[in-house]
């Protein structure tokens, strides 16, 4: 008996790039965030919390406070 190839589970791999805009003026690019936080019912509050705990790992390694965000937009690219 032959069995036929069952279709692959589509799955929520990956991340999705974000450039973060901090009180001091400055911007980084490219901030990854996994696909799955932007798939929350709270979105935006879910893609902060990733955000906010790189950048206190950040801060923590390099000795430097971390700075206050004042936006989040998805990166064009």
């Amino acid at each position: 008996m032959l069995r036929s190839k069952q279709k692959p589970k589509v799955q929520d791999t990956g991340y999705v790039l974000f450039d973060v805009y901090y009180d001091d003026g400055s911007r980084r690019s490219n901030r990854r965030v996994p696909r799955t936080a932007t798939l929350e019912m709270d979105a935006d509050a879910a893609i902060r919390q990733v955000i906010e705990e790189q950048d206190r790992d950040i801060a923590e390694k390099s000795g430097r406070p971390p700075l206050a965000i004042t936006k989040i937009l998805r990166s064009d690219g």
